[in-house]
């Protein structure tokens, strides 16, 4: 048998292999982070203050370090401390969705085995105040397998959309 028959073959055992196994251990596909927090400023000038990777580590105590540009498509590399004290390193992660004033999403991961996309959307609630929902989906079939402790991830995105708060209020962003 051809190598590239073998391999296909391994490939669909292997996955077949994973799903009973899943099934059997009733691993959860899905997880899902949902954290929102009005800021005294407009969504441009919240928007600006997400966009600007370069501050985060004057600001920002979850997303340490994000390397990359604010553009649909670019690579980016994020590096995460988690309110547990883990500091995780996500290597791959794209710019799914960039619209200035609107939203910005990432995300990155394998569709159907581990994927995950993390939002944050802008909107104007009344004149000059914007409502950020922080959020993040990850799904796939090793997500139950994966260390993403929901109350923890949580703790950590409130504690971030706090501190983006203060430093947009105060206007430390200039």
């Amino acid at each position: 048998m051809p190598k590239a028959t073998r391999r296909t073959g391994f490939s669909a055992r292997l996955m077949a292999l994973a799903l009973a196994a899943a099934s059997l251990v009733g691993c959860t596909t899905s997880k899902a982070i949902r954290t929102s927090i009005e800021i005294a400023a407009s969504p441009a000038e919240v928007y600006a203050v997400l966009a600007d990777f370069e501050r985060y580590p004057e600001w920002n105590p979850y997303h340490i370090r994000v390397s990359g540009e604010p553009v649909e498509g670019a690579d980016l590399a994020v590096r995460v401390s988690r309110p547990d004290g883990k500091v995780v390193d996500v290597p791959h992660v794209t710019i799914l969705k960039a619209v200035p004033g609107q939203a910005l999403h990432w995300g990155g991961g394998i569709p159907g085995i581990f994927q995950g996309e993390h939002r944050f959307d802008l909107a104007e609630t009344t004149p000059g105040t914007t409502l950020l929902s922080h959020d993040e989906d990850f799904e796939g079939l090793f997500i139950g397998f994966a260390d993403l402790p929901v109350p923890v991830l949580t703790q950590g995105y409130d504690e971030m959309n706090r501190a983006l708060k203060r430093w947009v209020e105060e206007g430390r962003q200039g």
